[in-house]
């Protein structure tokens, strides 16, 4: 039996209700944004063959499993640093995971291990590797020297329903909070503007009033914003995918701030496979290790 940590978004329908229950236009989880719990099945403690690669890609990675940056139990994160004394602060990649909008009835769809292989990915490569937006973003700035990583430098990658939260997150500054900035964005196969042809699973988080859907958009606030973006989606990905990923870069090479550099993967099958562990190549992990030296060099911010 296996026992591992799950991560997912709290993807809660379009209730207009805030976090602590008073109106407004955005959905409960407008201040946080990412769900974290540890799921135990049988209480065995061992791994089954199936993770035998997570375990070697994760070789000398340590984890520190549900560090609670909310007021409740379902704010807490995970960090994983690499078994090794550094001299100096590492840079951070905070990944925030979403298969989907909404699973089945609604409820989130839940990842794996497969997403701790893309922590140990920033952790071998010197890197802090944490997961979760927003509140998050902001205890990470101020803790995460504990864990010998820089709050200077601190790259949010946004993979899925993960991309349109990332890309809210910088586009709206109602949803930031104290402290809260980030150096880069990573933001791959996202929906950043829904419309009235959305699929049921889209409906169910965006809400059933498709004329509120605009001013639930990225648009036009990510396009004002000079935080640097890596902008990606899958040759896999379905039509509207790709259509949704076409349209930011257009618009934001269109715009005052910058234009964003663009990978097409070859493949998109977990947030594991987007940075080519297990993957044949066209993969973000060698674009992103360069965003990174980038902002070491730039000294950001």
């Amino acid at each position: 039996m296996t026992k591992y940590l799950v991560i997912c978004l709290l993807l809660a329908t379009l209730t207009g209700a805030s976090v602590d229950g008073s109106e407004s236009g955005w959905p409960q989880i407008a201040a946080h944004l990412v769900k974290a719990g540890l799921v135990l099945d049988g209480s065995g403690a061992s791994r089954d063959d199936s993770t035998s690669d997570e375990s070697q890609s994760c070789a000398r990675v340590s984890f520190s499993r549900n560090l609670s940056y909310g007021e409740t139990d379902l704010h807490v994160l995970d960090v994983a640093t690499r078994d090794v004394r550094e001299t100096s602060p590492r840079p951070v990649l905070l990944f925030v995971a979403g298969e989907s909008f909404a699973g089945d009835n609604g409820a989130p769809d839940v990842a794996g291990p497969m997403q701790d292989q893309a922590m140990c990915f920033a952790a071998r490569h010197g890197m802090v590797g944490v997961k979760d937006v927003a509140a998050a973003i902001s205890w990470v700035r101020q803790n995460i020297d504990l864990f010998g990583g820089s709050r200077d430098e601190i790259v949010a990658v946004g993979y899925s329903a993960g991309a349109f939260h990332v890309a809210s997150f910088l586009a709206h500054p109602e949803l930031q909070v104290r402290d809260s900035g980030v150096a880069a964005v990573v933001l791959v196969s996202g929906i950043y503007r829904s419309s009235g042809d959305a699929d049921a699973t889209e409906a169910s988080y965006f809400g059933a009033d498709a004329s509120k859907y605009d001013e639930r958009s990225v648009f036009p606030g990510i396009l004002n914003i000079e935080t640097p973006i890596l902008l990606a989606w899958s040759a896999l990905d379905s039509p509207r995918l790709v259509a949704q990923g076409e349209k930011l870069k257009e618009l934001l090479c269109n715009s005052a701030t910058h234009c964003p550099q663009t990978i097409v993967l070859r493949n998109r099958d977990s947030l594991a496979s987007v940075f080519g562990l297990g993957a044949s190549g066209g993969s973000l992990a060698e674009a992103t290790l360069e965003l990174v030296r980038e902002i070491e060099a730039r000294g950001l911010p």
